[in-house]
């Protein structure tokens, strides 16, 4: 009797559990996933900054050096 209702009340199913399992991977290369586009997305970031930083360097309109 206790099977019974322990399989009724949502027992140990395992397809569940390995529906579960899939879920759980399917979640952990989604967030691996994340990390890696963010860091490339920062390095490209990065480096969009540091060409923009050196095309706003007129080397035409530069003072002289002091000397």
């Amino acid at each position: 009797m206790a099977k019974a209702l322990l399989g009724y009340v949502g027992g140990s199913d395992p397809r569940l559990i390995a529906e579960m399992r899939r879920l759980q991977q399917r979640v952990q290369d989604l967030e691996s996933e994340l990390v890696r586009i963010q860091a490339e997305n920062d390095a490209l970031a990065a480096a969009a900054s540091h060409e923009s930083l050196l095309e706003s360097i007129d080397a035409h309109q530069a003072e002289p050096a002091l000397t």
